[in-house]
């Protein structure tokens, strides 16, 4: 993550705009049909989040990627889930900060350090200018282990939205 005055510029010229560059209707849609699609797989939810940047109280305040995805796990009730796993992608575009927070659920079966490895490769599609593809790999991923700690018994119900949220 860049420091000081580097960051606070990538903050203060990086916004919705630039997120829209990233990510256009056409590729939020095909996100949202693949968390549709891997939902069918398993018991699990997943959120993808994309923040173009933070605000400037959280950024002068220093606040990380981390930091703010913890708090939009709260805020969208990610946590609020039948079997405690639901899972947030979150995106900060000015740090390139990719961000996983599971629920307790499915975190204690899956680990950190598998996690982290999913992030790093979403990171180095993002670097590549291949955003949409990157966000579609962490998907093919999680999948993975969601599919693998929480099998689909059946039908269940959707508990959380799965249109992607542009902040």
């Amino acid at each position: 993550m860049a420091t000081g005055i580097t960051r606070l510029g990538k903050h203060l010229i990086l916004n919705r705009w630039r997120v829209r560059q990233a990510f256009s209707a056409a590729a939020l849609g095909r996100i949202e049909s693949a968390i549709k699609a891997s939902e069918a797989q398993h018991a699990g939810q997943i959120r993808f989040v994309v923040e173009g940047a933070l605000d400037s109280r959280p950024l002068l305040a220093g606040q990380s990627g981390r930091e703010r995805a913890i708090d939009l796990f709260s805020v969208l009730r990610i946590w609020d889930t039948e079997h405690n796993s639901g899972v947030l992608i979150y995106l900060l575009l000015a740090d390139r900060d990719v961000e996983i927070v599971a629920d307790r659920g499915i975190d204690g079966k899956v680990g950190a350090t598998r996690w982290r490895s999913i992030c790093e490769a979403m990171e180095e599609e993002f670097r590549q200018g291949h955003f949409e593809q990157g966000v579609m790999c962490g998907i093919d991923r999680i999948t993975a282990c969601l599919a693998e700690h929480f099998p689909s018994l059946g039908s269940h119900r959707n508990e959380l939205p799965d249109t992607p949220v542009v902040l």
